[in-house]
């Protein structure tokens, strides 16, 4: 037998453990994908803690939870009456997707930097994604504020939106205000959250209703 076959076992055993769980205990039975939302990003914060301070133990064991919430999705779906899917239809439709997205490994195309790959990547994405009426579509709204805010940004430079948050980076750079690491960015973001705290003010909530200015003024720019 080979590596990946055992490997391929490994999967199959915990995708068939999964699917006996869900139809034999009276408490999986009742939970919805909407129910297991919690849990998802719950194990997902234990990843990202196990990758930043964790052991390979640690990790081995988080990335298990987590792929045991992808498997408890998988066979909830399995059971829709309407429009079901299972976890080999999760792995078809993933493998479809990252054999498109890499035609400089499955195909004729060449990459030689990581720029190029991301060249490629993006072409293909869009490809995939044309009914997508702006660069803000896709973007999940659920995500912490902070990697919200990156991640609108860069969407919203693709449309020249943003320009009066790019200049106040710029200013700041200028008079030396800006930080220069990541770590010297955790001390000045720890600063904005105590100065938030002592007047009284949301953090999160002011920087969600600041992206919702931007999102405007990238929807308006799109529009021409």
């Amino acid at each position: 037998m080979t590596d990946m076959d055992t490997d391929t076992d490994a999967l199959r055993t915990a995708a068939d453990t999964m699917r006996a769980v869900r139809e034999r205990c009276v408490w999986s039975q009742q939970i919805t994908h909407r129910d297991l939302v919690p849990y998802l990003i719950e194990e997902s914060h234990e990843v990202i803690e196990a990758v930043e301070g964790g052991t390979r133990a640690d990790l081995r064991e988080e990335l298990g939870d987590l792929l045991w919430q992808v498997l408890f999705h998988a066979a909830i779906a399995a059971q829709d009456p309407d429009d079901p899917f299972d976890i080999d239809d999760v792995a078809r439709t993933l493998t479809e997707k990252m054999v498109r997205r890499h035609p400089h490994v499955f195909g004729d195309e060449v990459a030689t930097t990581p720029e190029e790959v991301l060249v490629h990547w993006n072409a293909a994405k869009a490809a995939e994604k044309r009914a997508r009426t702006s660069v803000l579509d896709g973007v999940p709204r659920g995500m912490p504020a902070l990697a919200l805010a990156q991640k609108t940004l860069g969407r919203a430079a693709r449309v020249g939106a943003g320009d009066d948050v790019a200049l106040a980076a710029h200013d700041a750079a200028e008079i030396g205000a800006a930080p220069e690491s990541e770590e010297e960015l955790g001390d000045m973001l720890l600063m904005l959250s105590a100065a938030a705290r002592a007047n009284g003010w949301d953090a999160e909530r002011a920087l969600r209703e600041r992206l919702r200015l931007l999102e405007d003024e990238v929807r308006a720019a799109e529009a021409g």
